[in-house]
């Protein structure tokens, strides 16, 4: 099987430059947009594996353009990549869809991690986020 096919979306170029290099030995970085219009075209237009987006970008924001996405029934794993530490962000982003949220100060440390765990189904949150959550269980406990 190839690689996962990303596209990766934000309003900061170098933010982008600086995801694509760090995924692209494992990943297929397919593109990259600067706002949630152009994110909506292009994911349309390839189809991507994993959608990797910012929330607070152009028109429309992520979370926005992740209902959207849902809406137009992508098949698209979305994962936020955003300075947002707040849990009401983080519900946001999960109810519009995402199965990740990192947090951009762990970049490093958590992306590869999170699109790793989202291709195999499983749910990421950077861990330096505490999430008030009763279901949480570890199967490997």
């Amino acid at each position: 099987m190839g690689r996962a096919r990303v596209l990766l979306a934000d309003d900061h170029q170098k933010f982008l430059s600086v995801a694509a290099q760090l995924l692209e030995p494992e990943f297929e970085v397919v593109k990259t947009v600067g706002d949630g219009k152009a994110l909506l075209i292009e994911a349309a237009k390839l189809a991507p594996d994993i959608i990797v987006l910012d929330i607070s970008m152009p028109e429309p924001n992520g979370i926005d353009a992740a209902r959207q996405l849902k809406a137009a029934s992508s098949t698209a794993k979305i994962i936020f990549l955003t300075v947002h530490e707040d849990l009401d962000y983080v519900r946001g982003a999960l109810a519009a869809g995402a199965q990740g949220y990192v947090l951009k100060a762990r970049l490093a440390s958590d992306l590869l991690v999170a699109l790793r765990e989202v291709s195999a189904g499983r749910p990421f949150v950077s861990p330096a986020i505490s999430l008030p959550l009763n279901n949480r269980s570890h199967a490997e406990s």
